[in-house]
């Protein structure tokens, strides 16, 4: 299943007007941040390093209004450093956002 989130959309909409290419820039920006956050978090092995890269992920979501990511972020910041079902739900969401 891909993501699809319509706040998420109306906010890539919104931010880009009608300029598709603008819109796809934006996309992958977000794309990109996300995975590099997941990447921090998969490496952190300590409370301060989890908890940075947590809450980037989840002010990122906050940004895009991409509210199923925001939730993930929570329980990553209620998480222990290098929890395995965290981030594998991360990378899910990751996974299905490039469908």
């Amino acid at each position: 299943m891909a993501f699809e989130n319509g706040a998420f959309s109306a906010t890539l909409a919104a931010a880009a007007g009608g300029d598709a290419a603008l819109h796809a820039e934006l996309r992958l920006a977000f794309r990109e941040s996300v995975a590099q956050q997941i990447d921090l978090l998969s490496r952190a092995r300590c409370d301060g390093n989890w908890l940075v890269a947590a809450q980037r992920i989840k002010g990122l979501a906050a940004s895009f209004h991409a509210e199923p990511l925001m939730v993930l972020a929570e329980e990553a910041v209620s998480s222990a450093p290098g929890d395995p079902v965290v981030l594998r739900k991360l990378d899910r969401f990751l996974a299905e956002f490039d469908e």
